[in-house]
């Protein structure tokens, strides 16, 4: 596990999935809405900005950091998720400032 900096006062997670693993990633998404106070994003299922895999992102703030990641690792079922602030830097907040819990996965930064 990797983690940002927790000096920031918002975050995104991107739950990384594919078609195989479409049913596993969305399983999360009920859980995850309804023990915090988050807000969820759309699932894509191709390819959006830098992320080169189908996902969808979970905005939260800093003070449900430890809890979210916490509960993220242990319920992501082997899935990717990118880690980064919104910190106004695009490409430093999705590299510089990000983490990972699994594998990371080169994104398209083009």
């Amino acid at each position: 596990m990797i983690l940002p900096s927790r000096e920031f006062e918002r975050y995104h997670a991107h739950v990384y999935f594919d078609e195989t693993s479409l049913e596993k990633a969305t399983s999360l998404r009920e859980p995850v809405a309804s023990k915090f106070n988050i807000e969820l994003g759309r699932v894509h299922t191709k390819p959006v900005g830098p992320h080169p895999c189908w996902s969808y992102q979970i905005l939260f703030s800093h003070d449900e950091f430890d809890e979210i990641i916490t509960w993220l690792d242990a319920h992501r079922q082997g899935l990717t998720v990118l880690l980064h602030p919104e910190a106004g830097s695009f490409v430093i907040d999705h590299t510089e400032r990000a983490g990972w819990l699994g594998e990371p996965v080169e994104l398209n930064l083009s």
